[in-house]
């Protein structure tokens, strides 16, 4: 039996099992263990078929070790785990198309002519092939610069943000802040969402990765408030590094994605404004990643997004996997139906086929659709918020899609 190949063959078969199949997260006693072995399959198909199936077994054959019955059954172990990949990359090759639906039931059927021209022609157009088949964990770009650990509050390390930039420092640049997940309980900033926040400070905008205070030391409103501190030192100190953040989107992953949630539906609101009750904390719109919908954990009947939205809601874009095994796709959908039925403003909700929790830590197939999509959803925002300007001061929009006075 040769050891050595059974061994890469192995990993990829409980992977793909996973990714296929997963277990409940809270409730299973593997479910920790089918969530990461099923994350790394789900999102990196080409890279599992590639380097821990294709090589492997070329290696193998190559140095004579496939010649007894127990090398041909890790051959065809192979063999089946590369169907199962199929499957899941064909989920995932799916994604663009179903996300398309779900923009235009959200935006309208003809949502891309509504974005004016100079947004719409910075859209990017080809999918990144190559870095997604075989850089897919490298998140850093050449033209992006990083400027670390920037203070935002009093709490040490967990008050610091990273904030994101074309090397250009093009003025007037729009502005996304990301949270990162781990149930209140842990995560860094330098984790999730990171293929999306280089690709925005590549195409000109200024984006921050942030910490917040953590449980069990921080308890709610703590980190709603963090969060809402970040966007009042964004609005005070983010024009240095080229921000105009007159245009400015929240969004976060899992935890992230529930603080992003309740600090778009809390504008200004005093309550989680302590010291600084007087800074703009509205926002453009918010980004909702396979987030958490319910209440803060371990704190009773505590709040959760639903319980803040109301009929002037920013415009939402959501994005949850169908196979998430931490939070049901039930919730998701629950949460995005009750905010079409209150809020005027328009919601996209992307349900992703075959999607795990934290989809977001790579260029996989999977997110970099939903980047595009967000980067659409972003672009079909700012353009009717450059109309509703436009309108109110009598201007014209002249034939590049600029405003005129």
């Amino acid at each position: 039996m040769p050891f050595g190949y059974l061994f890469p063959v192995a990993l990829v078969a409980i992977g793909t099992l996973f990714a296929l199949r997963p277990l409940p997260f809270w409730s299973h006693p593997l479910g920790r263990v089918s969530y990461f072995f099923g994350l790394a399959a789900n999102e990196l198909p080409f890279a599992a078929f590639f380097y821990l199936l294709l090589l492997p077994t070329a290696l193998a054959f190559a140095q004579g070790d496939i010649h007894s019955a127990g090398s041909w059954a890790v051959v065809a172990l192979a063999a089946v785990n590369a169907i199962g990949l199929v499957v899941i990359a064909s989920r995932a090759l799916g994604e663009q198309a179903r996300i398309e639906r779900a923009m235009a039931q959200g935006l309208g059927a003809g949502w891309r002519t509504a974005i004016t021209t100079d947004l719409a022609q910075r859209l990017r157009r080809h999918r990144p092939w190559a870095r997604i088949l075989f850089l897919p964990i490298v998140k850093r770009r050449l033209d992006v610069r990083r400027v670390a650990n920037l203070s935002y509050g009093e709490a040490g390390r967990r008050n610091l943000l990273d904030l994101y930039h074309h090397r250009s420092r093009p003025q007037g640049a729009p502005v996304m802040i990301h949270l990162h997940g781990g149930s209140y309980t842990g995560g860094h900033k330098n984790s999730q969402s990171l293929p999306l926040l280089h690709h925005l400070a590549g195409q000109g905008w200024v984006t921050i990765s942030a910490n917040y205070r953590l449980r069990p030391h921080a308890r709610h409103p703590d980190h709603l408030i963090d969060l809402k501190r970040i966007i009042a030192w964004v609005r005070e100190h983010a024009h240095h590094y080229g921000a105009d953040p007159s245009t400015l989107f929240v969004a976060g992953s899992s935890a992230g994605g529930h603080m992003a949630a309740q600090a778009a539906l809390t504008p200004n609101d005093p309550a989680f404004q302590p010291g600084f009750e007087h800074a703009d904390t509205s926002v453009t719109g918010a980004i909702y990643l396979n987030g958490w919908y319910g209440g803060y954990f371990e704190q009773g009947a505590e709040p959760s997004p639903l319980t803040y939205i109301t009929k002037d809601a920013p415009p939402f874009f959501i994005a949850h996997g169908d196979l998430d095994p931490q939070v049901p796709v039930t919730d998701a959908r629950h949460f995005a139906d009750q905010l079409r039925q209150t809020s005027a403003n328009p919601v996209v909700y992307a349900e992703l086929r075959g999607g795990n929790h934290a989809f977001d830590l790579y260029h996989s197939i999977r997110f970099d659709a939903v980047v595009d999509a967000i980067e659409g959803f972003t672009a079909w925002v700012r353009s009717q918020a450059g109309r509703a300007v436009a309108d109110s001061s009598g201007a014209l929009p002249d034939t590049d899609g600029e405003r005129a006075g």
